[in-house]
């Protein structure tokens, strides 16, 4: 009889993308937070009822929550399953194992692949060093200068996968990324994005400051807005970001209990793309991408951009490299040249205890 294979599940992420804690989600599908915490780490096989509720509570499908594992040994370790056959890969080691990560547009350049999957068989397409290739998820979109300097410095190749705050610390939670961008502290928060990181994943990480960037309304010209104020009372055309982003999280506080918007971008380029494209009125970014996109820009906050990172990895040759970099007086003058960025406090690193 063949042994029954266990279940593995992405259910700490899908919550984490969504803001939500654990007594939230448990709130929303009518479990308890007991039984939610325990679903996320193993120790609970979830009913067919159970992930019928998660699922609908999470607006998804059952299996984009939960799926068999048991791979064999000679099985590659995805970082996620590839959408579509064939598919591009990369790959990179991370802790103790080499993840493959289907390619998708990053927050810096078109990137080569590392090789091919299709059909249960993978073919090789370049020589790059998974030792020396270093995975961050963040929405940065100056993460290309990074990069840059990273591969001028360092010979370190940086792989910078768009994502939402929430999202890019689950990921590091799970140990599928080396580094995650985060700017979800607001100003009446104690402890900034240290506070955050503690609550989502608790103690043992770092915090490396990048910059303090300008985030606000990007405006179609035409509308001739002149504050924030008169942007928020007009009747205009929104274009959000998802849950568990910073500037869904800045969209909320600004509107209120307004309608959410119909049109999403997962992007603050793209937010700015469907301003400049006529999607949409209006929308929340940062000042950089606005100005580049020729939009009139309201700002609403500056806030902390940081990298986190997990304390017992400080002394990868990847992360001393981008500790390296960004201290470094060349990357940082080049950040404080970008429009919104203030590069005053850049390479200061914050140790959550």
């Amino acid at each position: 009889m063949a042994r029954p294979q266990p279940i593995e599940n992405d259910l700490r992420c899908r919550r984490a993308s969504c803001g939500w804690s654990q007594q939230e989600l448990a709130r929303r599908s009518g479990l308890s937070r007991a039984e939610i915490s325990a679903i996320e780490t193993g120790r609970l096989i979830p009913s067919t009822m159970t992930a019928l509720a998660l699922a609908a509570a999470l607006e998804c499908h059952v299996e984009d929550l939960f799926r068999l594992g048991g791979r064999r040994a000679d099985e590659v370790d995805w970082a996620w399953p590839p959408g579509r056959e064939p598919c591009r890969y990369w790959q990179a080691e991370v802790g103790a194992s080499r993840k493959l990560y289907p390619a998708e547009p990053t927050e810096s350049v078109m990137m080569p692949h590392d090789g091919v999957y299709g059909g249960g068989s993978f073919r090789g397409e370049a020589e790059a060093d998974p030792e020396r290739t270093l995975v961050m998820a963040c929405c940065d979109p100056a993460a290309g200068l990074l990069a840059a300097a990273l591969a001028r410095a360092a010979k370190v190749r940086l792989i910078a996968l768009p994502r939402s705050s929430r999202t890019a610390l689950a990921l590091l939670g799970q140990g599928q990324v080396h580094v995650a961008g985060v700017h979800l502290a607001t100003a009446d928060l104690p402890g900034g994005n240290a506070a955050i990181v503690r609550r989502e994943l608790g103690s043992g990480y770092n915090l490396l400051r990048v910059a303090r960037w300008e985030e606000g309304i990007a405006a179609a010209p035409r509308l001739r807005l002149s504050s924030v104020g008169k942007a928020v009372g007009a009747h205009l055309r929104w274009v959000g970001r998802e849950h568990g982003s910073g500037a869904r999280q800045c969209f909320d506080e600004i509107l209120g209990d307004r309608r959410p918007p119909r049109r999403f971008a997962s992007s603050h380029r793209g937010v700015a793309e469907a301003v400049r494209s006529g999607w949409a009125d209006a929308g929340v970014c940062l000042r950089l991408v606005s100005e580049e996109a020729g939009l009139d820009f309201l700002r609403v906050r500056e806030e902390a951009y940081d990298l986190c990172f997990p304390e017992r990895w400080e002394g990868d040759r990847r992360i001393q490299a981008l500790l390296d970099v960004v201290r470094s007086p060349s990357y940082r003058k080049a950040l404080g040249e970008l429009p919104g960025y203030n590069s005053a406090e850049t390479g200061e690193l914050d140790r959550i205890r």
